[in-house]
């Protein structure tokens, strides 16, 4: 049963990626209201995460951002369904990267990259990312396996489909191994805004109005390798266009003091969600851990 299911849903999602973004946007709409005002999707979470971080708001300011926030979500999903129908050229007309030349400065003197972004704007078309880089390198990103193995083959199809190679988490050392070996440099990107397991929380910081637990995954990988490690500032210019900007954070991540490459991180992308918030994952539980 469950595999006709999947089949009827992967014939669905194939559809739909065929549409035009002017007749999805119509779908996305719909999926908005329905995913507001009757399925309720994940509103506790939302509004309970939206007033600590903005505590200045009054409850209608929230209840705007949060409407604008299910009409991006609504979006965002349907254009990674869109990625399963288009080219290279459409992609790179609407996902532009900028201060490219950054990216390919260290691969060029054989320099690898740890990337860090965050769940803002639309993250299932960063891996296209790998379209602007001129010098020849291995483009990773890491993500978490899905349980439903449906959707976990979904999003790897999307992610990898510019040229990306998707690392389950717990391979990562592994794989920046395997790469070393073959002597060619890397640009692997993290998104560092998820809550770390509380058994793996080692730094403590403000992030949006709240005590946060941060990843240092990063920073750890990129200190041991003496990797460059460069931010990705995400903006939404339009609905369906979207710019990313590469800034360093550093390239001498030996010489940096303890959680200085963390902590910039951290700010970073509280300004890229402060600019304009609406557009950041704001449903998932970031701050389910609390500091004793």
């Amino acid at each position: 049963m469950a595999k006709v299911f999947n089949y009827i849903l992967s014939g669905i999602l194939r559809v739909l990626s065929k549409l035009s973004f002017k007749t999805l946007y119509v779908f996305s709409d719909i999926i908005c209201f329905f995913a507001y005002y009757i399925i309720r999707y994940r509103r506790k979470v939302l509004r309970e995460n939206l007033t600590n971080a903005f505590p200045e708001k009054n409850k209608n300011e929230i209840i705007i951002l949060e409407k604008k926030f299910y009409r991006h979500l609504s979006d965002s999903f349907l254009e990674a369904v869109k990625v399963l129908d288009m080219d290279k050229s459409e992609i790179m007309k609407r996902m532009k990267f900028l201060n490219s030349e950054l990216v390919d400065e260290h691969i060029k003197n054989g320099e690898s990259i740890i990337l860090c972004l965050g769940h803002y704007g639309n993250w299932e078309w960063i891996p296209s990312l790998y379209l602007w880089i001129k010098e020849d390198c291995f483009g990773g990103q890491l993500y978490r396996p899905l349980k439903n193995t449906f959707f976990d083959q979904f999003y790897l199809d999307i992610r990898q489909k510019w040229g990306t190679i998707c690392i389950p988490k717990n391979d990562v050392l592994r794989e920046i191994r395997n790469i070393k070996e073959t002597k060619r440099p890397f640009l692997i990107g993290f998104m560092a805004d998820q809550t770390p397991s509380k058994t793996n929380i080692h730094y403590w910081t403000q992030f949006l109005n709240q005590e946060s637990a941060i990843l240092i995954g990063p920073e750890k990988i990129a200190s041991k390798g003496n990797y460059t490690l460069l931010y990705l500032d995400i903006k939404r210019v339009s609905r369906g266009y979207y710019t990313g900007e590469y800034k360093l954070i550093t390239d001498k991540p030996k010489e940096s003091a303890p959680f200085y490459i963390t902590e910039t991180y951290v700010r970073m992308m509280e300004e890229t969600i402060l600019r304009d918030p609406a557009f950041w994952l704001w449903t998932h539980k970031r701050w389910k851990h609390k500091k004793e």
